[in-house]
């Protein structure tokens, strides 16, 4: 059977560990060209540089911070000339900096929304173009099922994955014309590194009040990618898929 992302082009942002690395392994494996960027993490970039060759597409990590308006700039336009076109991006970079509102600070609010959130604008802006000419694409939108209920202790990181939401919509109405899809995925709880430092008893209570009675893999997000990247979600936009076991029921 021919592999479902065979002869396309992705860029993911923020894939040097978690939902992003588990996506980009999953686009690898699919067939798919695959450029993607990181922070810091240098060695888990070659790393996963390294594991993503082995499925024969052409891979490239780049290091880039998706919420300078500039870089991103550079950036698409890097890949573009190394690979030619841009069928995919996954907007996937994110942090968070949690606190009751009374305690937040503004360089908590600001870090996180820049981060989360003008990332998302940055990368579609510098995107839009080669998009265009070339009259076909797939945004995904990595967000959170927080942008979609809230969530006490997070107004920063809701408002910035609810701000996702209201961006892919629109984004959707203005591409769609062109054949360009925009969708978003908001993960309910996901075990990545960031989950595995919490305290087990606590995601033991998480995982009882979730339908499915267990937290997603990444891998989970990674099938929900791979299916909004592929032609079989050819007429699906403006979309918001939770990938959450059922917590948001």
């Amino acid at each position: 059977m021919d592999k479902l992302l065979k002869s396309k082009v992705a860029l993911v942002t923020g894939a040097s560990k978690g939902i992003g690395r588990g996506i980009a392994i999953k686009f690898a494996q699919e067939g798919c060209d695959v450029a993607f960027t990181y922070l810091s993490s240098e060695a888990q970039a070659k790393e996963l540089e390294t594991e993503l060759s082995q499925y024969g597409g052409k891979i490239k990590g780049y290091k880039s911070d998706a919420s300078d308006f500039k870089a991103a700039e550079a950036l698409v336009q890097a890949v573009v000339e190394e690979f030619g076109k841009l069928d995919v991006v996954v907007n996937n970079a994110g942090i968070t900096k949690d606190g009751l509102m009374m305690r937040m600070t503004e360089e908590q609010w600001d870090a996180v929304i820049n981060t989360n959130l003008k990332s998302v604008f940055n990368v579609t802006k510098a995107l839009q173009r080669q998009m265009l000419k070339q009259r076909s694409g797939s945004i995904i939108n990595i967000g959170s099922i927080v942008g979609v209920r809230g969530n006490a202790g997070q107004a920063n990181y809701a408002a910035s994955k609810a701000g996702i939401i209201g961006f892919s919509k629109s984004m959707a109405l203005e591409l769609g014309s062109r054949n360009i899809r925009c969708n978003v995925i908001a993960p309910g709880f996901i075990e990545t590194e960031m989950t595995a430092t919490l305290n087990q008893e606590v995601v033991k209570q998480w995982a009882d009040s979730i339908p499915l009675k267990r937290a997603g893999s990444t891998e989970d997000v990674a099938n929900t990618a791979l299916f909004l990247a592929s032609d079989l979600s050819s007429y699906i936009t403006g979309q918001v898929i939770s990938v959450c076991g059922g917590m948001l029921t």
